[in-house]
């Protein structure tokens, strides 16, 4: 194996290729029509998740950025049921830990991811415009390009491997690219504690002028998983 094939293996490895269902995120992150329609909407971190697939299908405007997409559909695709089927053997031991009632159980869980790595691989190869490769901190999109971004189990989940300064770098970058409104979710790290650092972050937030909310939403899964971080920007 060369050098370059050690390192797309690597860098494949370091990815976990799991999403949501369109439906899970208009629970997660309360959406209404009103929210949608008519609003450019980024989806970051997006990894298999089906929201722009089926919101595009609906006739909303909606772009996918994730890491993921630098590399070729085939592989995200075949890595997304290797990890599919990974999680579920994992979560069969840690189940009680797990709070059931929005999945019947970890065969309902299992068919709506395959339904979101589905309807993403699906749409990716047929609309490759619409997913766009980036890697974090930093968004290849204008200033103000976005009406509304969603970012969905990445930042705050895991505050022992990204440090504060990720955060803020990140949380920078989204400001930049998005108008009007930023929807974060959980607020929670992996074990389902709040993140350390949210407090401090909610100041700096508001301190640059954004109004901030942390909302409860009709969606749990992880304990203590039930609430989003909304950024309103200043007009």
């Amino acid at each position: 194996m060369s050098r370059a094939e050690r390192s797309t293996k690597l860098d494949l490895e370091r990815i976990v290729f799991i999403g949501r269902t369109f439906d899970e995120y208009v629970d997660m992150f309360s959406l209404t029509e009103e929210d949608l329609v008519g609003k450019k909407i980024l989806d970051c971190p997006a990894g298999a998740c089906s929201f722009t697939a089926v919101g595009s299908q609906m006739g909303l405007n909606v772009t996918a950025c994730d890491i993921a997409y630098d590399h070729a559909i085939e592989d995200m695709e075949n890595k997304g049921l290797k990890d599919i089927q990974h999680t579920m053997e994992q979560l069969r031991q840690v189940k009680e830990n797990y709070i059931w009632d929005y999945f019947n159980d970890i065969e309902d869980l299992r068919n709506h991811r395959l339904s979101a790595l589905n309807d993403c691989a699906k749409d990716w190869k047929k609309s490759r415009e619409r997913y766009i490769a980036a890697t974090l901190p930093f968004l290849p999109f204008r200033d103000n390009e976005f009406d509304l971004l969603l970012s969905a189990h990445f930042l705050f989940m895991y505050g022992d491997r990204l440090d504060e300064q990720f955060h803020i770098q990140t949380l920078n970058e989204y400001l930049r690219v998005t108008k009007e409104e930023i929807r974060i979710f959980p607020l929670v790290d992996l074990e389902g504690k709040r993140y350390e650092l949210l407090d401090d972050i909610i100041r700096r937030l508001e301190y640059g002028g954004c109004k901030v909310d942390e909302v409860t939403v009709g969606y749990q899964f992880m304990n203590h998983a039930n609430s989003m971080l909304k950024i309103t920007k200043s007009k």
